[in-house]
């Protein structure tokens, strides 16, 4: 049984602050340490149930946020940035589960370092109707490589949006977020128990999981912080402007749909830098 985890950072327990998250700054190393426990302590629940190869993909950043060497499972690890597929670059239809490590809630929430991909461009992102943070827009490329998105960890918020989107998934919470900057969190220990023991019932559920729940055609529309950024978006193929800071996206194919938002958010991330 084949394994996928994609990890973001800002969901782990004990995470609340970018000096945390982000390479270079005073605490990441700290981030980096709370990150890898609660990534490693998946991957043991999950080789618990029966899964005998993982993949991590890392998410966040500049996406080189794991040490390799001390992934357990002696995971696969993809890391570097500029991947075609974001967030979800190596899965395919030879996995068999997919698991959402240390997300956080949507640009707007009150979710601990909530944003939804680029925070100094998107100010909301909508799938079909309802407001979604990245793991809903992330679920779009399991769905279309038929692989089910069985747990996700992060904070209380962050379980709540995904459900709206996989009903069926499970929800491993570490933190409950008081606000953008600050949250109650399990003691590292703790949070590591509660994610190994989800990730084993997760992949023994695996089989009956829905790897279709989003209907199709399915609608992404993005919301600016600028009116230029919403220009700059309609210069890709497909991209609708809808309103001057909005635009949308639709397609019946999950994989395309996904890879024009990727697109979009290439692009616009120019007029940020």
């Amino acid at each position: 049984m084949k394994l996928y985890i994609s990890t973001d950072f800002e969901g782990a327990s004990g995470v609340v602050a970018w000096e945390q998250a982000l390479e270079g700054q005073p605490d990441y190393g700290l981030g980096r340490e709370l990150l890898l426990g609660e990534t490693n302590a998946a991957i043991e629940g999950a080789l618990a149930a029966g899964v005998t190869e993982v993949v991590v993909n890392d998410a966040h950043n500049v996406m080189r946020n794991l040490d390799p060497s001390r992934l357990a499972g002696r995971a696969a690890y993809i890391s570097g940035r500029f991947k075609p597929l974001y967030m979800m670059e190596g899965l395919d239809d030879s996995f068999d589960a997919v698991i959402l490590l240390g997300y956080h809630g949507s640009a707007g929430t009150a979710s601990v370092l909530s944003h939804t991909y680029n925070p100094r461009v998107i100010s909301e992102v909508s799938l079909n109707g309802e407001v979604t943070g990245e793991a809903g827009v992330n679920v779009l490329v399991a769905q279309a490589f038929g692989v089910p998105v069985v747990l996700i960890t992060g904070d209380r918020l962050t379980g709540e949006e995904a459900r709206r989107f996989v009903p069926g998934i499970r929800v491993a919470i570490v933190k409950d977020s008081v606000s953008r900057f600050g949250a109650v969190n399990l003691h590292p220990d703790t949070a590591r128990d509660i994610i190994r023991d989800a990730a084993s019932e997760a992949i023994e559920a695996a089989a009956d999981a829905d790897a279709h729940p989003i209907p199709m055609p399915a609608r992404l529309d993005i919301r600016f912080l600028t009116e230029d950024m919403a220009e700059m978006a309609t210069w890709i193929d497909g991209v609708e402007r809808t309103a001057p800071r909005a635009v949308a996206l639709e397609d019946s194919d999950t994989l395309s749909l996904y890879r024009c938002f990727v697109a979009v958010v290439y692009l616009t991330r120019a007029l940020a830098e």
